[in-house]
């Protein structure tokens, strides 16, 4: 079977599949019951990740491997802003976003797509999410972790990290 038949096929069994949940959901309530608390804000966000991972796994497209990790990755802050009350983090969350990028760019790397490319990318983006988290939340209150001088240090370290891998690149370039 070809690339688009299967997706085809696997797009049919995801829909019959989803109006079964549907049909339980509304005509059996113990069905309805048990499955409540995983269909709620932003514990859906969370499954439609998976569910989206899942198709590129069946699907054989390990691209969908990065929208899978942003669909989840805001689930997984919704789901912390939610259990915590914590809306005002949104100012500085907002920052692990190119961080989940990255998880989907080395997701896909691991899967087949264009694997050093991908996950070199994908590293590199997290890194610097980790970084524009940390110095956001120090700035924006998030958290203490840093003390008074977190941001800066971790600005000099940056710094000093895109200087030297520009010095190795540029070395590494020279010898060949």
């Amino acid at each position: 079977m070809n690339k688009q038949g299967r997706s085809q096929l696997a797009l049919g069994v995801i829909l019959i599949l989803l109006g079964i949940w549907f049909l339980l959901d509304k005509s059996v309530p113990a069905f309805h019951v048990l499955f409540d608390k995983y269909t709620q804000w932003p514990t859906n966000l969370l499954l439609i990740g998976g569910v989206v991972f899942i198709l590129a796994l069946v699907l054989g497209q390990p691209g969908l491997s990065v929208p899978a990790a942003i669909i989840a990755g805001l689930g997984g802050i919704f789901y912390y802003q939610e259990i915590t009350g914590d809306y005002g983090s949104w100012s500085y969350m907002w920052a692990l976003i190119p961080g989940f990028v990255g998880i989907g760019s080395v997701l896909a790397g691991v899967l087949g797509d264009h694997t050093a490319h991908n996950i070199k990318r994908g590293i590199n983006l997290m890194v610097i999410s980790a970084v524009l988290f940390l110095v956001f939340s120090s700035f924006l209150g998030g958290w203490e972790l840093l003390g008074n001088f977190g941001s800066a240090i971790l600005l000099i370290l940056l710094g000093l990290w895109m200087l030297g891998s520009g010095i190795y690149r540029s070395f590494r370039n020279k010898g060949e």
